[in-house]
């Protein structure tokens, strides 16, 4: 069983849960499954409108949440749990409705940026097009550079999409006392097709990026470490070391921008705010469902 076919076995067991009359886990026909050569999502059913279908005292109806992930899956998996972190609940219950894509089939996004590889679009569209037909609400996408590609996924599907890099440049700017320099580490292409700087730096915040060595070696070292299953012990070295070099250079804050990044890094490594942008798009998702802001 491939990781795709995995995550398909989950989102059809969440539906089973829920109360339709779906597979259980395991028992979907093997012709309903994801082909992955055409990037085409199977036909879905959507989830019921609301938790806790014939329980009395189930809680209101809320939006469903479609997480866009695979990209990698261990930083889709961090992302949800930052997700149950930032939801208020005492109980199951009182949690979010959450489908998950996770497609780590989808083409590399920095190889598409900077050596012309393949289009990452027609599957994120495609990954976007099955979480809206199977009930979701609007989407989280916690993949940083994904980012680059995502107003064409936008104009495709008419859900809406939350904005991670915007979300984070909002909370930036209300930090105190104000920041005017942030040290970014984040892919290369992150880095070079300018999505942190287009929004920070119309906001008067400077964005520093690490020297060319200094980001192949350390901070894309260890993003590709923690994709190949490294631990984040083996990776804070380096990353702690690309850190400390962007505050020498002035950086009054550090961007995690890469969600490998804060696997490998937190805020105690360093003596200056670590902002987590996967923390920051959980906690909007959760505004977004909670008080539709």
């Amino acid at each position: 069983m491939n990781s795709t076919t995995g995550m398909f076995y989950l989102i059809r067991s969440v539906q089973y849960i829920g109360g339709m009359d779906t597979f259980p886990v395991g028992t979907i026909p093997t012709t309903t499954l994801f082909d992955e050569t055409r990037h085409a999502p199977p036909p879905m059913v959507p989830i019921p409108a609301v938790g806790g279908v014939g329980v009395k005292g189930a809680p209101a109806a809320r939006g469903v949440v479609g997480i866009l992930g695979g990209m990698g899956p261990e930083a889709t998996a961090d992302f949800y749990l930052k997700l149950v972190h930032a939801t208020p609940a005492s109980r199951d219950q009182e949690h979010l409705r959450v489908l998950i894509w996770s497609d780590p089939t989808i083409p590399d996004r920095t190889e598409a940026l900077l050596t012309q590889g393949a289009d990452p679009t027609p599957a994120l569209i495609a990954g976007a097009k099955l979480l809206k037909s199977s009930g979701a609400e609007m989407l989280a996408v916690p993949c940083n550079t994904a980012h680059a590609f995502l107003a064409a996924v936008q104009s495709q599907v008419d859900v809406p999409i939350i904005h991670m890099i915007e979300e984070t440049a909002k909370y930036v700017r209300q930090l105190a006392p104000p920041v005017q320099k942030v040290g970014l580490l984040s892919t290369t292409g992150t880095q070079k097709a300018g999505l942190y700087q287009s929004w920070l730096e119309a906001n008067g915040v400077a964005v520093i990026t690490p020297a060319d060595d200094c980001q192949e070696d350390l901070v894309m070292g260890s993003i590709r470490a923690i994709k190949a299953g490294k631990s984040s012990s083996e990776v804070r070295p380096q990353l702690t070391r690309a850190a400390l070099g962007l505050i020498e250079a002035g950086a009054q804050a550090i961007i995690g921008g890469c969600t490998e990044v804060p696997v490998g890094l937190s805020s105690a490594d360093i003596p200056v705010p670590f902002i987590d942008p996967a923390e920051i798009l959980a906690a909007a998702v959760v505004r977004r469902v909670l008080l539709g802001q």
